[in-house]
C-alpha cells in the first residue's frame, strides 16, 4: 500500500517507481502500439488514476434526493464508484487501471492499481451500486456516458486471462447486466440523437457500447446500436465541423458521429458515407485543417474540457484513418491532424491540476493503447 501523503507526491512516487521498474508493453518493436505509449508514459497515466480511485473529496455527485435520509457521503452512495470527483471518472479510472496492468503486468504500479481494483471491485460494493441505479427518480443516471463507459470497464476485465480479472468481472457481472439493460430500455424510446460535446452525447457513448457487445457477444444491444446508426446517422451530410469547438466540448460531434459509424458500416459503405458526411476532408496533409483546439486555463474545470477535446479527436481521427485503409487518398492527412492533436493534448496531461488530473489519464490511455482500434 502507498503511505499516506498529498495527491501530487503519491503521483510523483508511483510515476518514479514504475518508470525504474522498466516496464515493458506488449508488441513487437515498430509497431503503431509499440511506438505510442512505453513504460514511463503508462506510470504517469496509472499514477493519476491511483492517486484518485480512493480519493472521496472534491466529489460533484448527481444525485436526486427524496428526503432528508438520503443526504449521505458519496462512499456510501455508491460505494464502488466514489473516488475520481464523479461517478463516471471513477468508472474510467478503473477502466484505465485494469487495462494498464494487462498491458504492464511487471510495472511497479501494477500491485496498487491490484490493490485499489480489489478494493473496490467487490461482490458488496457492486451491489450498493445496484442498489443505487435502481431507486426511483435515477431511471437517467449517467445514461449514456458513464453507462457505456461502465461497459468498458466489462470489457476490459472480460478481455484480461488473469484470475483477479475475472473475479473482478463476475463481481461487477449485476451492474454490467443493469447498465447494459438501461441502453437497451432508453435506444428504443430515443427519437433524436444527442449532438453535444460533453457527456449526453449519443455517439461517443454508441462506439464504446458497440465494442462491449462484440467481446460480451450481447447481439441484442448491438442490433439496436445499428438500427440507432441508421436511424440518426446514416442520412446525415455536410457535418459542420467549421463550428467546432463549442467552449467546452470533449468531444467532437462531427468526428464521434465518423468514429462511431466506421464500427458499424463495412470498408466500402463507410467511406462512401465519410464522403457525404464530412466531403472536407483533405487529399494531402495540412496544418490549415482541423488545427487542435487552445486550452487557455487547465485549472478551471470546464476549459479543461479542451485537452479533452484534443485527445479524443486524436483517436478518432486514428480511428476512420484505420478504417479507411491506407489506399484511400485522405488517410494521410487524417493521420496528420491525429498526430499534431496527440502532440498538442499528450504533454498537459500531468495530474498538476485536479481539474483535469482525474479524468484526462483515462483519454489519455485510451488514445495511447489504441482502445478503439487493436
Amino acid at each position: 500500500m502507498l503511505p499516506d501523503m498529498g495527491r501530487s507526491s503519491r503521483i510523483t512516487a508511483i510515476v518514479l517507481a514504475s518508470a525504474a521498474a522498466g516496464a515493458t508493453v506488449p508488441g513487437e518493436p515498430g509497431t503503431a502500439f509499440a511506438q505510442t505509449v512505453d513504460a514511463e508514459t503508462a506510470a504517469r497515466f496509472a499514477a493519476l488514476a491511483l492517486a484518485c480511485a480512493r480519493e472521496e473529496y472534491p466529489n460533484k455527485i448527481a444525485h436526486v434526493l427524496a428526503s432528508d435520509a438520503e443526504v449521505r457521503p458519496p462512499r456510501e452512495l455508491t460505494p464502488a464508484f466514489y473516488g475520481c470527483y464523479d461517478w463516471h471518472s471513477a468508472v474510467h479510472g478503473h477502466w484505465l487501471l485494469a487495462r494498464l496492468v494487462r498491458l504492464f503486468p511487471d510495472a511497479t504500479f501494477a500491485a496498487a492499481a491490484r490493490e485499489a481494483l480489489a478494493a473496490n471491485l467487490t461482490a458488496g460494493n457492486i451491489a450498493g451500486e445496484v442498489a443505487y441505479l435502481g431507486h426511483e427518480g435515477r431511471v437517467s443516471f449517467e445514461r449514456p456516458y458513464g453507462l457505456a463507459w461502465l461497459l468498458q470497464l466489462a470489457a476490459e476485465l472480460r478481455s484480461w486471462d488473469d484470475p483477479d480479472a475475472k473475479a473482478w468481472a463476475s463481481a461487477i457481472a449485476p451492474l454490467e447486466t443493469e447498465a447494459a439493460a438501461r441502453l437497451k430500455s432508453w435506444l428504443p424510446r430515443l427519437y433524436y440523437p444527442i449532438r453535444t460535446g460533453e457527456h449526453n452525447q449519443t455517439a461517443f457513448s454508441f462506439g464504446l457500447a458497440w465494442d462491449w457487445t462484440g467481446i460480451s457477444g450481447d447481439t441484442g444491444l448491438r442490433d439496436q446500436l445499428a438500427d440507432a446508426a441508421r436511424r440518426f446517422y446514416q442520412d446525415d451530410r455536410d457535418c459542420p465541423l467549421g463550428y467546432e469547438p463549442s467552449g467546452e466540448d470533449f468531444l467532437s460531434p462531427c468526428l464521434a458521429e465518423a468514429d462511431f459509424m466506421r464500427r458499424v458500416l463495412d470498408a466500402d459503405a463507410f467511406a462512401g458515407w465519410l464522403s457525404r458526411f464530412l466531403p472536407g476532408i483533405p487529399i494531402e496533409p495540412g496544418a490549415e485543417w482541423l488545427r487542435p483546439a487552445v486550452v487557455t486555463d487547465r485549472s478551471d474545470p470546464k476549459l479543461a474540457h479542451i485537452d479533452g477535446l484534443n485527445l479524443s479527436r486524436a483517436w478518432m481521427l486514428e480511428g476512420i484513418a484505420h478504417a479507411l485503409g491506407d489506399s484511400d487518398p485522405r488517410y494521410e492527412a487524417l493521420n496528420a491532424a491525429a498526430a499534431a492533436h496527440r502532440e498538442a493534448a499528450l504533454p498537459a496531461v500531468t495530474g498538476e491540476h485536479y481539474e483535469g488530473g482525474h479524468w484526462l489519464g483515462s483519454f489519455a490511455v485510451y488514445l495511447t493503447t489504441r482502445a478503439g482500434i487493436d
